[in-house]
């Protein structure tokens, strides 16, 4: 088969190489989308209500290649809310000496 088709050969050696990197990291894969709100949202409190810069230059700074779903500003409790790739995050301003922290997530119900 090797010789009769080398391309195919080399497209599913690639391929099973893919799947067992991918099980072999099933744990840091599972934890990617959570990084993604996390970040906007942590690096946009930071960025607005510890350096105090203007809402349009954060949202800037906090921009990534991959795009948010939604995003929220609650300016008057000083929170910002992200969601990226299913899964939303919290930040929130808790004083000029401990700055931004994000907020727990509440585990779903079964």
């Amino acid at each position: 088969m090797i010789k009769r088709h080398p391309f195919l050969s080399v497209l599913c050696l690639l391929v099973l190489a893919i799947a067992v990197w991918g099980w072999n990291n099933r744990e840091h894969l599972a934890a990617f989308p959570g990084i993604v709100g996390a970040y906007s949202a942590k690096e946009y409190c930071s960025c607005r209500y510890v350096v105090g810069n203007p809402a349009d230059y954060c949202a800037g700074y906090v921009k990534q290649y991959l795009p948010l779903s939604d995003f929220l500003d609650d300016s008057a409790h000083k929170r910002v809310t992200a969601r990226g790739l299913g899964s939303s995050q919290t930040a929130a301003w808790l004083g000029q000496r401990a700055g931004c922290q994000l907020q727990p997530q509440a585990d779903p119900l079964p």
